[in-house]
């Protein structure tokens, strides 16, 4: 694996721990992304729980965006 992707991995990584750590981890797109990041990140080189982590925040985020949108739809029928 180059330097590149290894250090790409060990941004992402913590990127993902500082998340957790100031945000409560909601299951909601959580639980989602963390089993497709897992399984992406298993098979890119045995990076599951790296990859896992990523995918619990990024699933966050999509549901939290999601959210967002439909509160914003809400919003204007009324």
């Amino acid at each position: 694996m180059s330097a590149l992707i290894r250090r790409a991995l060990v941004a992402a990584a913590l990127a993902a721990t500082t998340v957790a750590a100031t945000a409560p981890a909601h299951a909601k797109g959580c639980l989602k992304g963390a089993l497709v990041g897992g399984v992406a990140g298993h098979y890119a080189g045995h990076h599951g729980v790296l990859g896992a982590a990523a995918g619990c925040v990024i699933g966050r985020h999509e549901a939290n965006k999601r959210a967002r949108e439909e509160r914003d739809r809400q919003t204007q029928r009324h």
